[in-house]
């Protein structure tokens, strides 16, 4: 049985207070897009192991346990009596991009397993399984629209669509460490909530719907902020960096021919909506 976990983009990104905990509470729209891994699991005949992983694509640094869909499988190998297993992964949604992708990965090998082994957990409880492996993991089991807030664990349903509209995708060689990123912020309360924002017209986007990672981060890597006024320059209607970065997306109109050739040897997807 094969899976493909989706990446998602920040609209806007809100650092709102600093917990006593040492995280940050902030406030962000988790919006799924369709740049995708591929996941598979296979029953494994050899019981001697307990499970093979097998990466394509993307290089991952780690060791095969410190993987996510790993710690997914072996989270529910506690409650579950699971068999052995091969997971293979094709790795496409770039890392430490802002994307999301090991977090998708891990919610959509929750649901793998739930159906291939008829696990009978309710989303509910997906859920619950999916938030002790990260903050925003959760989001892919419904994976739709939602305001999220606390610490990227909170999902408020938004009624928001992009349908029919264009995203750029690009993905400098840089890349951005989330320590560092929330070093460079100083939490603020908002005077309008985003979901106010958010449904003024997508041209009035640019001037009230911010990341606040942004100041900081272009700072330090100006080649970061070359890639958004690009965008702009290209006729992007709003244009943001996702989450910590170093991804930086643009929204469009129309579909923009010869992304490529208009940021070289940088990782760069265009994306029809949904």
């Amino acid at each position: 049985m094969i899976t493909f976990p989706n990446a998602k983009i920040n609209l806007g990104l809100r650092i709102t207070e600093r917990r006593p905990d040492g995280y940050h509470n902030l406030e962000t729209i988790f919006y799924p897009i369709h740049l995708e891994d591929a996941l598979e699991v296979v029953p494994l005949k050899d019981n001697k192991q307990e499970y093979d992983l097998k990466i394509t694509g993307t290089p991952i640094d780690g060791t095969p346990e410190d993987n996510l869909v790993v710690r997914a499988y072996r989270l529910l190998k506690q409650d579950f009596d699971l068999p052995p297993i091969h997971i293979y992964m094709y790795k496409h949604i770039p890392l430490g991009a802002g994307l999301g992708g090991g977090s998708s990965d891990a919610a959509f090998m929750i649901k793998l397993l739930n159906e291939k082994f008829a696990l009978g957990m309710t989303t509910g409880q997906m859920e619950a399984y999916a938030s002790r492996l990260g903050a925003d993991c959760a989001f892919f089991i419904q994976d739709r629209p939602v305001l999220a807030t606390g610490i990227g664990n909170e999902f408020t349903p938004i009624d928001l669509s992009l349908k029919g509209m264009y995203i750029v995708l690009v993905k400098p060689s840089v890349s951005v460490s989330t320590r560092e990123a929330y070093a460079g912020v100083t939490p603020q309360r908002p005077d309008v909530p985003l979901t106010t924002l958010i449904r003024r017209p997508i041209e009035e986007w640019r001037d009230c719907i911010a990341n606040d990672f942004e100041p900081s981060v272009f700072r330090a890597y100006p080649e970061i902020a070359a890639i958004k006024d690009k965008l702009y320059d290209m006729g992007a209607v709003y244009a943001s960096m996702s989450g910590s970065g170093s991804t930086v997306y643009g929204i469009f109109r129309e579909s923009v021919p010869y992304v490529d050739e208009h940021f070289g040897e940088h990782f760069c997807r265009i994306r029809e909506l949904e």
